[in-house]
């Protein structure tokens, strides 16, 4: 006899879910209302739980179809639409940069939301045959620190107008396409906390946190850049010995 197909939702991981679906919309709410840098806070916030609910559900052998679906959603709200809404609101909906200006705010704030839906979409559909070790593409949580550390430093060195406008359209166009890009990135989900590793590694991880503690904003946005640009370097360092074997 078959049992009865149980109802509802399993609550861990789905709460974590929320948090991170929670502190989205909040960066949204605090760039409305001028608050940028700890608009930019509340998405970092957002990815950490966004973080931990996939772990916890793996953790605690709680992992559901519905539970992949809520992820997406919250993603897209909290890595894709408070991303845009929160650099369009700081600098790319400035309308004393210049004449050429015009309508190319709002549109790289769209492109990069946009792009942010085509990367989940493509993720979710690949999440069954890809390789764990990389993604293909920039992840939509790591573009979103890109772009709200950016803004968190701006505001923190009071960047406004042209000076602003520039560099977030830069930035925010750039992480965008790299989201639907084919460039691959590590996953960090084979690193292993048990090995042993060089002590250099020790010093600079001491290092890296001197300098988040002495400056945040600069140390995370330069974290989040070194990230993005690592992709296309390890792709071409990748390239280059491949063509070497077949040199050989």
């Amino acid at each position: 006899m078959n049992k009865p197909r149980r109802r509802g939702i399993f609550l861990l991981p789905n709460l974590f879910t929320t948090g991170c679906l929670f502190f989205g919309f909040l960066g949204i709410i605090l760039a409305i209302e001028g608050n940028f840098a700890m608009a930019a806070i509340a998405v970092l916030i957002a990815m950490l739980f966004d973080g931990l609910d996939g772990r916890v559900a793996r953790l605690t052998r709680t992992e559901s179809d519905f539970g992949v679906q809520y992820d997406s959603l919250a993603d897209m709200v909290s890595f894709g639409l408070a991303p845009g809404m929160i650099v369009f609101l700081w600098a790319l909906g400035e309308n004393d940069v210049g004449p050429l200006w015009g309508n190319g705010g709002w549109l790289a704030a769209f492109l990069y939301v946009a792009c942010t839906a085509l990367r989940l979409a493509r993720f979710n559909t690949q999440s069954g045959v890809s390789d764990k070790s990389y993604f293909q593409g920039l992840p939509s949580p790591a573009a979103a620190g890109t772009v709200v550390s950016m803004v968190w430093l701006g505001d923190t060195l009071g960047l406004t107008g042209f000076s602003a406008a520039v560099p977030a359209a830069i930035i925010t166009i750039a992480t965008a396409v790299m989201m639907v890009s084919n460039i691959r990135y590590d996953s960090f989900k084979e690193l292993d906390f048990r090995y042993r590793v060089r002590f250099t590694a020790i010093v600079g991880l001491v290092v890296g946190l001197i300098f988040v503690a002495v400056h945040p904003p600069t140390a995370i946005f330069l974290g989040f850049v070194a990230y993005l640009v690592s992709g296309p370097v390890l792709t071409g360092v990748r390239l280059r010995r491949h063509r070497g074997r077949r040199g050989a």
